[in-house]
């Protein structure tokens, strides 16, 4: 799914820890569906065309967090509010409302055919999952970003991705696209078994997929329980990425830097959303960080 023929070829990341590139502009685009697969019961692929193609999209090998910004039709009027990127900032005109906005990882996107892939967690709740779960070809999203490339290391031979659905599409790019000869443990939590789905791995790189259930609990989280059973030692130095649910992640955070002290390079958690909370920023200092 991260096919990217012509695209993302650019100097790879060799140093320690994430790199991060600023992009000079922001994009504006209007994408529309060109199709829909439902991965699981909760989780669908929605594939997506540019109106303007000639836009095109900026698209890195080993990034595999970066992130857009996507904007929904007003529920209760069927309007969409698609800022303009202007030097203050995002506009809108005065009358046209609040936008309707949820950050979103880049799943994949393809140079050959101009299609854009992101995956959903479908749910009857909130703006975005419920569009998802009624989306059909030709339906409309507007889309701003990325503003910059977040790529991981390729100098490491050992990776471990962890997170919930909502990490999902982390950990399947980088399972795709390690680096030849390294080994990514990636541990998954989601619902139960049906939430479970095959993954595919690069050639030549070891994978250890493990899958962890909630079993319909909205709060007890078994993701620390199963990040605890990876052994992390300093003989054998990894890249450490975590993304989830930002209050479940403290006690994660707290255990790889404060209890194993792995160096703040090589560790990056990450709350992508937090119950009670719309557009989470994710960027700010989360809690339990530790420096």
């Amino acid at each position: 799914m991260s096919d990217s023929t012509g695209v993302g070829e650019a100097r790879p990341n060799r140093e320690r820890g994430t790199r991060v590139e600023v992009l000079p502009t922001i994009g504006r685009r209007i994408l529309r569906v060109a199709r829909v697969h439902q991965l699981t019961p909760r989780y669908r692929r929605i594939t997506f065309r540019f109106d303007d193609p000639s836009t095109g999209f900026p698209f890195r090998l080993f990034a595999p967090a970066d992130h857009i910004k996507l904007f929904f039709p007003d529920p209760r009027t069927g309007i969409l509010v698609v800022p303009v990127i202007t030097e203050r900032g995002w506009q809108v005109p005065p009358d046209a409302g609040a936008p309707l906005f949820r950050d979103y990882t880049v799943r994949g996107f393809d140079a050959g055919t101009g299609e854009l892939t992101v995956d959903f967690v479908v749910h009857p709740h909130g703006v975005a999952g419920s569009w998802a779960a009624r989306a059909r070809p030709g339906d409309q999203l507007g889309q701003l970003g990325p503003r910059g490339h977040v790529l991981f290391p390729v100098r490491h031979e050992r990776y471990l991705v962890a997170g919930d659905e909502t990490a999902l599409p982390v950990i399947m790019r980088a399972l795709e696209e390690a680096p030849v000869g390294s080994r990514v443990t990636a541990v998954v939590e989601v619902d139960d078994v049906a939430d479970e789905q095959p993954l595919r791995v690069r050639p030549g790189v070891a994978a250890d997929i493990r899958w962890v259930h909630r079993g319909g609990s909205a709060y007890a989280s078994p993701l620390e329980d199963a990040i605890r059973a990876v052994p992390l030692t300093d003989a054998e130095p990894a890249f450490v990425f975590v993304a989830g649910e930002a209050t479940s992640l403290i006690p994660i955070r707290r255990y790889l830097r404060g209890e194993l002290r792995l160096p703040q390079e090589r560790v990056e958690v990450d709350g992508y959303w937090k119950r009670g909370i719309a557009n989470l920023d994710h960027h700010a200092k989360a809690d339990g960080d530790e420096e």
